[in-house]
């Protein structure tokens, strides 16, 4: 993982993350695994994912209850805190898909639900439940996911020195023209640095992301 940026979509302002989102999907190949919050936990995305033959790590939805298959009313167990449960298509068509887009959806999706526990003294403990189109546990095993997700922090990182420590936060250019080259410049740099680190990291046998960007 070397931190870099590999594809952007840029749109007006109010425009929500999910739907620059789906646009970046085009950008995936086969056997990418796309992590990302709660927000994108969302029955559409996952459909869409697994028919385009790349597979994702989200954060459960808070207001999502697990449905188990019909039959199995603890749904089928793949591991301890790990086991495939049924999702069904939502009865009216979401904010953001299309009727048609709406259509084509699956009455039902199989997905892999996993749960964990963050531990910290002093402090509540809080479970993490992770939602995954990764089924087959022999490629993926329990902790292997929870690590995996766990990656979403180091992309956090990335993209707070993206906006502040490269110093982005601002654009200072009035036309939009302009603004798109200056993101652009911005990027160009930023990946011109993470190229370095990856060199650097290679040569010394370090992980690119444990070296500083500063």
């Amino acid at each position: 993982m070397t931190g870099a940026a590999v594809a952007l979509f840029i749109d007006v302002l109010n425009t929500h993350d999910i739907k620059l989102a789906r646009k970046l999907y085009s950008s995936l190949k086969p056997n990418d695994v796309l992590i990302g919050d709660r927000g994108f936990c969302a029955y559409a995305d996952m459909f869409t994912i697994k028919k385009l033959d790349f597979d994702a790590v989200f954060r459960k939805h808070q207001s999502r209850t697990t449905t188990m298959p019909k039959g199995m009313p603890k749904g089928k167990i793949v591991g301890d805190c790990d086991k495939l449960v049924t999702w069904y298509k939502p009865r009216s068509c979401p904010k953001g898909l299309s009727k048609d887009e709406f259509d084509a959806l699956l009455q039902t999706i199989i997905v892999r639900e996993i749960y964990y526990y963050i531990v910290i003294l002093g402090f509540r403990t809080q479970r993490v439940s992770l939602i995954t189109t990764i089924l087959d546990k022999s490629i993926y095993s329990t902790l292997k996911i929870v690590g995996l997700y766990g990656k979403y922090w180091d992309v956090e990182l990335d993209l707070k020195h993206i906006k502040t420590t490269l110093g982005m936060d601002i654009l200072r250019c009035k036309i939009p023209s302009m603004v798109r080259k200056e993101i652009y410049v911005y990027l160009l740099a930023y990946n011109l640095l993470r190229s370095l680190m990856w060199s650097a990291g290679t040569t010394y046998t370090t992980p690119p992301l444990r070296l500083s960007n500063r």
